[in-house]
């Protein structure tokens, strides 16, 4: 192991490798604190090509690496399964955006770019990068990527992988193959970049990625809403999208005791209602349509729902201060539940009509079976994605809610079966919902993936413990 470090710090040169117990542990921790993995070194190449050496240095020597971006994962899939026996791969240092091209609507971007930053970019160009998580601040596009990364704008948009064009990938032997075209057309053969985006870094790692930009919205009208009941919710979303589907970027859900944590925990929290509500509701409307008049489309829709009694309240942004306040609502929820204490995190999807039926089952179950359990819903509601996640009763220590986490996942994820849904929408399997994965696919397609998984990775030295 001495021996592969020394050539691996010759490869990768000053400050390429890490091995000081100091340095390496924040790379061995998850961010919800469930995982304390160490890892044997850090490795942090400047370029693909120093990731191509890493790779295949490690892979002759049957070392495992663990790729690591922004380690933001809620699902630990970015930490090391095993203390001390695997390295970590940080992409922090390919940080270039090569390549904007306003006329293509396209961006070249390396692993290591925050996913803040890549919109900033896009945006002084004059465009568009609609993916937009919580964590982009931090989140790099390498990890994004590879796990598929959903978000706001899916309603609109679609998912990560509905943004690539072409990849630039690190494959198990340390091959690197360069495949980011920039066609919107290209029908030859298997379509790789699709392979390794929700693969969670278990068959090669990316190094830098083609994505679609789209031009940007010459207006945006966003609205917070109170609403009395979570048939209203859906009944809004109707009227909205039926009044201008196009134009209906995001429909985040906020579930009555969601916000209240937020009024608890969230510095300068200000709620534009006089009386608080059983449900909440945070839309945007945008386009790039010349004199499309969204404000009176959206006053017109909301005083239509106001009139049914399908909303009690609502507020619509006055500025571009207002409009970041109201999201800083939606954005700051996950921070105020990880401050409530232990909370298991469910990430799931059912088909939009039945998030009603979702969240009034799992209340049921949680009354009977958890008494005292908290839950806080929120979620890209416009897609059928909610976050349902419990946290522990006041006053029980958190140690023995930990102990019953993996009983009420499954719990959950019976109801989520029973209407057609999916165990996990948008954050992956990584280590924590790798149970439940063998659970929730049939043997023939578990089977397939273990085949591409043997085919490219036979020694499996990539991100070990996920997924299988």
């Amino acid at each position: 192991m001495n021996d592969l470090i020394d050539r691996l710090a010759a490869a990768l040169g000053p400050g390429g490798v890490l091995t000081e117990s100091a340095d390496i542990a924040p790379f061995g921790t998850d961010w919800r604190g469930l995982y304390a993995n160490s890892p044997r070194a850090v490795l942090r190449p400047r370029d693909a090509d120093g990731v191509a050496a890493s790779v295949r240095l490690c892979a002759e020597a049957g070392v495992a690496i663990v790729p690591q971006g922004g380690n933001t994962s809620l699902v630990a899939g970015a930490v090391p399964s095993r203390p001390g026996a695997e390295f970590v791969l940080s992409l922090a240092r390919l940080n270039r955006v090569r390549a904007i091209d306003r006329a293509g609507l396209s961006m070249i971007a390396e692993a290591g770019v925050t996913l803040l930053r890549a919109q900033e970019e896009a945006a002084e160009a004059g465009a568009l990068l609609p993916l937009s998580i919580n964590s982009e601040g931090s989140a790099q596009l390498g990890g994004v990527l590879s796990t598929n990364a959903g978000g706001n704008n899916t309603l609109r948009f679609g998912n990560a992988r509905d943004l690539i064009l072409g990849l630039e990938v690190v494959l198990p032997d340390g091959t690197l193959w360069n495949g980011l075209r920039l066609l919107r057309k290209d029908n030859t053969g298997y379509a790789l970049k699709h392979l390794f985006a929700g693969a969670e870094g278990t068959l090669g790692i990316i190094t830098a990625a083609a994505l679609k930009l789209y031009r940007a919205p010459r207006e945006r009208q966003t609205c917070l809403c109170a609403l009395p009941g979570i048939d209203a919710v859906l009944d809004l979303f109707a009227r909205l999208r039926d009044e201008d589907e196009s134009a209906l970027y995001a429909f985040e859900y906020i579930s009555g005791p969601a916000m209240a944590l937020n009024a608890r925990h969230m510095p300068d929290f200000r709620l534009p209602f006089a009386e608080p509500a059983a449900h909440y509701v945070l839309a945007e409307l945008a386009t790039t349509r010349r004199a499309a008049s969204l404000r009176e489309t959206l006053e017109s829709v909301l005083a239509g729902a106001l009139e049914h009694g399908t909303i009690a309240d609502a507020a619509i942004a006055e500025s571009e201060t207002q409009r970041r306040d109201f999201w800083a609502i939606r954005e700051h929820i996950a921070e105020s539940q990880k401050r409530e204490g232990t909370s298991v995190k469910n990430d799931v999807s059912v088909p939009i009509a039945s998030v009603p039926d979702l969240l009034d089952r799992t209340r049921a179950m949680l009354t009977a079976r958890y008494p005292g359990a908290r839950m806080a819903a929120f979620g890209h509601i416009g897609d059928g994605n909610i976050h349902l996640n419990v946290i522990q009763p006041e006053g029980e220590e958190p140690g023995a809610f930990d102990g019953r986490a993996e009983d009420l996942m499954e719990d959950v994820n019976a109801i989520v079966a029973g209407l057609g849904g999916s165990f996990s929408a948008e954050h992956g399997v990584g280590m924590i919902k790798r149970p439940a994965f063998a659970h929730w696919r049939a043997a023939a397609e578990r089977d397939a993936m273990r085949r591409i998984k043997d085919a490219l990775d036979p020694r499996g030295i990539m991100n070990p413990g996920k997924l299988f």
